[in-house]
């Protein structure tokens, strides 16, 4: 009886690994689904949609707004932090959609991946070369402590990380008005009604 036991106890985490998804593999599939909708003949408000709807899936929006806030998450209250969300997301996802669709049929390979511990991997990918444009070199920064459900927390391009790049750009204006939070605030909500 103890034999069984230990044998479903081994199936049964077998199985639970077996649906774990290799970030390398998450990217691969981010990737070719965000391209499919790019090639499709339909309208770019259409596309940009679509694309809001993988970002919301595949992206850890709440994890880069936290980041892209920087030292000034500390100071907000409850209610200012979920404002803050509320505009975030809504920046985001029109920054990245409206950006993406873009491209009209990007075709981006990934060749390898580090782990750098449990909760993250990095994955390396390229956008391919064409005639109108270079190779670009593209490493996605994977969190991975749910390995059931990967989620991309940052693009390194080119070397250039855009998470970072965006919290410097988010604590510069915050600092050229006088720490006001809500200064911040205004941006992102301008943009999102753009």
């Amino acid at each position: 009886m103890k034999k069984i036991i230990i044998i479903l106890f081994l199936y049964f985490l077998n199985l639970n690994s077996a649906y774990s998804i290799a970030p390398d593999v998450f990217v691969q599939s981010t990737v070719n689904r965000a391209s499919q909708i790019l090639s499709k003949n339909i309208s770019k408000e259409e596309k940009i949609n679509e694309l809001k709807s993988i970002a919301s899936e595949t992206v850890d929006i709440r994890g880069v707004g936290f980041y892209s806030l920087g030292s000034a998450r500390k100071v907000l209250d409850n209610n200012q932090k979920k404002e803050y969300f509320e505009l975030f997301e809504n920046y985001f996802l029109k920054s990245f959609s409206s950006r993406l669709a873009e491209y009209t049929n990007p075709k981006i390979e990934v060749y390898g991946k580090k782990i750098l511990n449990e909760n993250y991997t990095i994955v390396n990918s390229v956008l391919v070369s064409t005639s109108e444009r270079p190779e670009v070199r593209i490493d996605w920064r994977i969190y991975t402590k749910n390995p059931n459900n990967p989620l991309i927390r940052d693009l390194i391009i080119e070397g250039l990380s855009l998470a970072r790049t965006q919290k410097e750009e988010f604590a510069s204006i915050i600092n050229s008005n006088n720490g006001n939070i809500n200064a911040l605030f205004k941006v992102l909500e301008d943009f999102s009604n753009r």
